[in-house]
């Protein structure tokens, strides 16, 4: 029996206090030189590795938006993309990033598999340029909270920035900030 080809899933996003969940999962037709986990290349290196993933897979990109992480949470958002995956990308082997299927059959997890397994960091460059390229997008409509910089990532910035400005349309509303959602004693 003929092995089936190997599609690697990631996400990017899970832990921002604005901003899309991003799914992708890639069945490389072609290898791809230079991939490894997209957080440890450079902004500039994924650019240049997004088109080659492109080029040389079947991919499908799952976005789910601050409303729909806090309508569903995280998990549900999860299970949602994986489900996606698996109906636009069938007749493969699945490997998800992560320790957990989040209630989808047939997927295999393992940690750190953005950094071992091919597939794998191709899904995780193609989750994280669609994010990254989306929040640039917002920092143009929403200027005052720096998202090119961070990313909608919780930094000092940006929580300055929520403190002063309050959230905007594509904050999780659901998201507790530490200075912002608790009071403080002083």
């Amino acid at each position: 029996m003929k092995k089936k080809p190997l599609c690697g899933i990631d996400e990017a996003g899970r832990g921002p206090l604005a901003g899309s969940l991003v799914m992708a999962g890639v069945v490389l037709k072609n290898p791809v030189e230079g991939l490894m986990d997209s957080k440890k290349l450079t902004e500039k290196k994924r650019e240049a590795l997004y088109p080659l993933v492109i080029e040389n897979s079947d991919y499908h990109i799952v976005s789910f938006s601050a409303q729909d992480v806090d309508e569903m949470g995280i998990s549900k958002c999860l299970h949602r993309g994986l489900k996606s995956i698996q109906k636009h990308l069938p007749d493969v082997e699945y490997l998800f990033d992560g320790n957990s299927t989040f209630g989808v059959d047939n997927i295999t997890t393992m940690v750190k598999a953005d950094d071992k397994i091919a597939q794998v960091s191709a899904a995780s460059i193609l989750a994280k340029v669609t994010r990254d390229r989306e929040m640039i997008e917002m920092a143009k409509k929403y200027p005052r909270y720096g998202f090119e910089k961070h990313k909608g990532y919780g930094t000092k910035a940006h929580i300055e920035a929520i403190v002063k400005y309050n959230r905007c349309k594509v904050h999780r509303k659901t998201f507790r900030v530490k200075g912002v959602d608790e009071p403080t004693l002083f």
